[in-house]
């Protein structure tokens, strides 16, 4: 489902980067739970909408590749249904009136396998509702950490990048050559405050693994110390790391 880190720490992801949800919410308006509702949320990470969702009525499957996170998501909500599933090759067919996604899309690689998936979940009429990173999405971020990676010798590091950040009339081709209409598109820019003095350090411990894996492991600590001092000029704003985010989110209609 995913190009990520061979191992998610969801205890730092719920300590340090709750961010990640709690943006998310404003989804929950887009999506307009009714009672009764059968919804899916694809990329649930440690659950947290997804109970949201149960709590507004619906019966909510929460799915999410990696096993650490949906043992997180089982953990902090017994209660709520959630499976470790690939995006691109979920196991349902017309089965749910709702899809959300909420900061996932961007981490897969297989695209048209996923939009596709979600269209064959997706009851007729049912709607998917997403957010996930638009082009241009961390920019700042990436700028310093592919400028610390060749100071350390590494070429290309651009390569390495594993997020797909597409651009608003780019996704809404890829979603409506799936047979979902899209609805609503918007772009927009949220600056998002990191946790801590250490933001940055701590939001590269968590998503930074495509650049610490392509240096030995005694440098990783030296490289997280350049990128941070790189990006600090831009990013460092009177006490607080200030991340450059650029979202995308849509809804789209299974016709």
């Amino acid at each position: 489902m995913r190009a990520q880190p061979a191992e998610w720490n969801s205890d730092l992801y719920q300590s340090k980067h709750s961010y990640v949800w709690e943006y998310g919410r404003d989804l929950l308006n887009l999506l307009q739970t009714k009672p009764g509702e059968r919804i899916l949320d694809v990329g649930c990470g440690t659950g947290q909408l997804s109970a949201e969702i149960a709590a507004q009525g619906a019966e909510v499957v929460g799915v999410d590749s990696s096993a650490e996170m949906i043992a997180g998501a089982q953990k902090n909500f017994p209660d709520v249904t959630f499976a470790i599933a690939d995006a691109a090759s979920l196991p349902y067919v017309d089965e749910f009136d709702a899809v959300i996604s909420n900061a996932a899309l961007h981490w897969i690689r297989d695209q048209q396998g996923a939009i596709a998936s979600v269209a064959r979940a997706l009851k007729p009429k049912g709607r998917f509702v997403l957010e996930m990173g638009a082009r241009g999405n961390i920019g700042k971020v990436l700028d310093a950490g592919c400028k610390a990676l060749k100071s350390m010798g590494v070429r290309d590091p651009e390569r390495l990048i594993p997020w797909y950040f597409p651009s608003l009339s780019e996704y809404a081709l890829q979603l409506e050559s799936q047979g979902l209409e899209v609805q609503l598109a918007v772009v927009f820019d949220r600056p998002t405050t990191l946790h801590d003095n250490d933001g940055l350090a701590k939001w590269i411990e968590m998503f930074g693994a495509f650049a610490l894996s392509a240096v030995a492991s005694d440098q990783r600590e030296e490289l997280t110390r350049r990128w941070v001092e790189l990006a600090r000029p831009v990013l460092f704003h009177q006490g607080l790391w200030v991340a450059d985010y650029k979202r995308l989110r849509m809804i789209a209609v299974k016709s």
